[in-house]
């Protein structure tokens, strides 16, 4: 867990760091400061005008109270609205502007929320931003925090944590990510810790060739620091009393990669893209695209969307947490937090869905269950904002039912109508980008060809296609390219069962071996069973029987539970997963092709490999979510399609190879089984 800034304000309304005793910003005027320091110096105007991309990357060594990131975003609206502005012939003819900002910033000591509001009130021009930056400040939580403004026009990767050992985390491709670099922090004198030659190095590790600099110190051993990090430096003239500062360039990207060659994430065209499936992973993969204005087409095999894993009219939403900081676990926290910043973006749009984030509560109804929930209390990893432990009284207070058991509760959790959610979700993205959706669309098989990718369906050929992203769910290893494809599929069926007097009282999500919802529609959902390696959706009596019981079985004197009426129906779906119970996103790998390329992995080695062919280059797979889609889907999708558009990831390197696709070959080749 990151520990908050202890701050206090001066006479003057400044707000000053206690642990580094330096102010946050000038007291004269920071925000005239923070606008010629960094982004004047940095000639960010000039470079949005003209780029070699439509997205343009601004990394800063200390958040703060945000005001840099504030100025940049507001003059980055001017830049668009200057753009808008012109004449549409302009636009028609290589128009090179920046069409998206990018802003990263690392906090070790992130200052409180209701500290920030009091600071942003200091910059009333700047209000209009600070409100939404308020509205998704996110919770204390190690890690980076990808938080998206304007559609996805203008994107925070507001990364909690130390920044050196931030950028040691981060996942980054070979010839960097950053194209200007505002290096703020408290003063050299005030903060050694930060202001050190591995932060330079680490620095360079991430950047583009010509990636630009500025800092307000002058001190002669950052400078020197800088350029032996491989930065073209020279002083220029400082704000008001100060009479120097500092400006550089990187003359030459280091190529340095953030993954070894087996776990990378090559770069894709993503000129036209196919996506096949009809759940949460797609809508939320056409999302992604979308806010980047890149082309699209959905194939799904059934009438309307969300009828497969996602078709249950309620679906728990939270984060599935250890009591050790795991790939795992950062996965799903940060997912979490993702997908209901997301989530409420959609309704704030004017998107329906039903809904209730009403909280979920974990209930230890068994004594490993207590165990494990002792355990995540005595290790102290999350936030309380995220989780917390509570007694039997307290969770039965929160409930509004008896239960008598301990657990731990997730406040920001709830429910949601998933089939309606997918659909929200699909119509935001049609609403950024039209995407051409074909329904009742089985696709047959997949032709690599030398224009593209060609889909075959019943209802004819559709292509060519630069890229394909399948989304299939137990359906994903349907194609000969991807018969290989380790899915682990389990069937699960849900019942439907009248409300009673009793159990419309109940105002929480509980869960035990499965879950329970509140009322909705005079019903509760109530499951499910759990029967692996098959791809059954035939709804049973018997699988209604073992739902009864088991929820019985746990609330045997709970009288919300024995007090249910009639299961009055079920839905069955089938959960698609893998083994490590993580899911699957990234370019296809190709198991005869990693054999070839990286055959020294048999042998301990590391090194000397062989190019990839990559017969299928332009395959994708974003799949296996298991249950916990809701959760996940939404930033494996973002991370996919950052990493196939060469942008900042959202994801840790470590996470990313957690979900590599090529991630159980290489684990063979290492073990020599293959």
């Amino acid at each position: 867990m990151i520990k908050h800034a202890a701050i206090h304000f001066n006479h003057l309304g400044t707000p000053v760091a206690d642990q580094f005793d330096d102010v946050y910003f000038s007291n004269d005027n920071g925000l005239a400061e923070s606008h010629y320091v960094f982004y004047q110096q940095n000639n960010i105007a000039e470079r949005l005008q003209s780029h070699d991309r439509d997205y343009f990357v601004i990394a800063e060594t200390g958040f703060g109270t945000g005001l840099n990131f504030l100025n940049t975003w507001q003059h980055f609206d001017l830049h668009l609205h200057n753009r808008q502005q012109a004449e549409p012939e302009v636009h028609k003819q290589d128009d090179f502007s920046v069409k998206r900002l990018h802003f990263i910033s690392f906090e070790k000591y992130p200052i409180k929320k209701a500290d920030l509001a009091k600071t942003l009130v200091t910059w009333p021009s700047l209000t209009p931003y600070g409100e939404q930056l308020l509205a998704s400040y996110p919770i204390n939580l190690a890690g980076c925090h990808r938080l998206e403004f304007a559609n996805g026009q203008v994107v925070l990767d507001l990364y909690f944590n130390d920044v050196q050992q931030a950028i040691d985390q981060m996942s980054y491709p070979q010839t960097g990510v950053v194209d200007a670099w505002y290096l703020d922090g408290f003063a050299p004198s005030k903060n050694p810790d930060m202001w050190q030659q591995s932060l330079f190095n680490k620095m360079r590790a991430i950047s583009r060739s010509n990636a630009s600099l500025a800092t307000f110190t002058a001190a002669g051993f950052v400078r020197r620091g800088l350029i032996e990090a491989g930065f073209a430096m020279r002083k220029a003239k400082g704000y008001g009393r100060k009479r120097d500062m500092l400006v550089g360039k990187l003359t030459e990207a280091d190529l340095s990669a953030s993954a070894p060659a087996y776990f990378t994430h090559q770069p894709s065209s993503l000129n036209n893209v196919a996506v096949i499936g009809g759940g949460i992973a797609s809508s939320a993969a056409l999302y992604s695209l979308a806010k980047r204005g890149i082309r699209s087409t959905l194939f799904c095999q059934d009438e309307k969307l969300a009828m497969g894993a996602s078709h249950n009219i309620q679906g728990a939403v939270y984060p599935h947490l250890q009591a050790k900081n795991s790939p795992h676990s950062e996965l799903f926290a940060h997912s979490f937090l993702y997908a209901k910043r997301l989530y409420q973006h959609l309704l704030q749009q004017g998107f329906t869905y039903d809904h209730d984030w009403c909280g979920v509560l974990q209930h230890a109804v068994k004594k490993g269950l207590a165990e494990k929930h002792q355990n995540l209390a005595d290790k102290a990893l999350w936030p309380n904002e995220l989780m917390y432990n509570v007694s039997s009284e307290q969770g039965d207070h929160i409930a509004g039912v008896k239960t008598g058991y301990p657990g731990v509760f997730f406040a920001q959790g709830g429910w949601v109508n998933p089939p309606q959610l997918v659909t929200a979700l699909f119509a935001a993205a049609n609403t950024l980008m039209p995407i051409n959706r074909l329904l009742n669309c089985h696709v047959e098989h997949l032709e690599k060809t030398s224009s593209g990718w060609q889909l075959h369906t019943q209802q004819g050929s559709f292509g060519p296609f630069s890229d394909v992203i399948i989304c299939a769910g137990e359906h994903s290893d349907q194609f000969s390219q991807t018969q290989q494809l380790p899915i682990v599929s389990v069937r699960g069926q849900v019942s439907h069962v009248q409300a009673s007097k009793d159990s419309t009282k109940l105002n929480t999500v509980l869960c035990h071996k499965g879950y329970f919802t509140p009322a909705y529609q005079g019903h509760h959902c109530m499951g499910a069973t759990f029967e692996k390696n098959s791809k059954s959706r035939t709804v049973t009596a018997q699988d209604n029987l073992i739902n009864r019981e088991q929820l019985l079985s746990f609330y045997t004197d709970s009288s919300f539970a024995s007090s249910l009426g009639k299961i009055s129906s079920a839905k069955a779906a089938v959960r698609c997963s893998f083994i490590d119970h993580l899911p699957m996103a990234g370019e296809w790998a190709e198991q005869s092709d990693y054999i070839n390329a990286y055959a020294n992995l048999r042998l301990g080695k590391r090194y000397q490999y062989t190019p990839l062919s990559k017969p299928q280059q332009g395959l994708h797979i974003l799949t296996g979510f298991g249950a916990r889609g809701l959760c996940s889907a939404p930033l494996c999708a973002e991370h996919l399609v950052a990493c196939l558009n060469n942008e900042p990831r959202p994801l840790s390197e470590r996470v990313s190879q957690a979900i590599h696709p090529a991630r159980f070959i290489v684990r063979d080749l290492i073990r020599n089984k293959i």
